[in-house]
């Protein structure tokens, strides 16, 4: 594996497996994880949460099992705010695609499994063009991964974020007309489930930033004032771990564009 892209506030979060434990609920409010019972795994988590995401995919697969979700989650989280090349970071989303596909295939009752698949594939459609990958059939992947992440898991606040953003994007791209016709996207269910991730996990701010872009996407610019008292929330929330932080100073990002 080439040397991944360090994480720019390594040694701001620090976490073992018994500080991991103890914060779990907050934690993984996103995901619903259930919190696993290998000690590897935990371990392999605090290396997630702290912000080695390369030890801690390694350390994931190594576990093996509920492993291969911290695998999975550590490097689509790289991948998408770390990696500087755009084919190593289109490669990456396709490995976690893969692994996650294989894990479903070995526990199709496991959330992540499926919710893993569909982000890689839903990151890999962005990078590749939304129209290129609808026309490749990615988007009723993506959108069946979902809708059984949410079936198997209601409480995935972070699924229910990745479909509203699935509505959202194909209504942008192809019109509400052909949306609803072709892939069943529909704008009132896109807007109505970044208002339930946003009650599942109240201080996601990735959460709030998709559903800032969303309803615009969907809304047009006369939801901009919205859209921007949204993107100043989460710019404002306090992380509590890596990816968190990750996720707040692409808030701050794009307010200062």
């Amino acid at each position: 594996m080439a040397k991944w892209t360090a994480f720019p506030h390594l040694g701001e979060y620090t976490f073992d497996a018994a500080s991991v434990k103890k914060h779990w609920t907050r934690l993984h409010a996103g995901d619903a994880e259930p919190l696993p019972k290998d000690k590897a795994v935990l371990e392999a988590w605090a290396l997630f949460h702290s912000g080695d995401f390369q030890k801690a995919t390694e350390a994931g697969i190594a576990a093996g099992g509920d492993g291969i979700t911290v695998a999975n989650k550590a490097t689509a989280i790289y991948a998408n705010y770390l990696e500087k090349k755009e084919k190593n970071k289109l490669d990456l989303f396709m490995e976690v695609a893969q692994r996650a596909e294989a894990q479903a295939g070995e526990d199709a009752k496991n959330p992540n499994a499926w919710y893993w698949q569909a982000y890689s594939l839903g990151r890999y459609s962005q990078g590749i063009s939304v129209a290129k990958a609808l026309a490749q059939g990615l988007g009723t992947k993506v959108k069946d991964a979902l809708e059984k992440t949410i079936k198997l898991q209601p409480k995935h606040a972070d699924a229910h974020v990745a479909l509203a953003a699935f509505h959202a994007e194909v209504i942008d791209k192809v019109g509400s007309l052909i949306g609803g016709m072709t892939y069943g996207a529909k704008r009132d269910i896109g807007l109505r489930l970044y208002q339930d991730a946003l009650k599942l996990n109240p201080h996601s701010a990735i959460a709030m930033i998709e559903y800032a872009n969303g309803m615009v996407m969907l809304e047009g610019d006369k939801r901009m004032k919205e859209a921007t008292k949204l993107y100043e929330q989460a710019a404002g929330s306090k992380p509590m771990d890596a990816m968190e932080r990750l996720d707040l100073e692409l808030a701050k990002a794009e307010l200062d564009d």
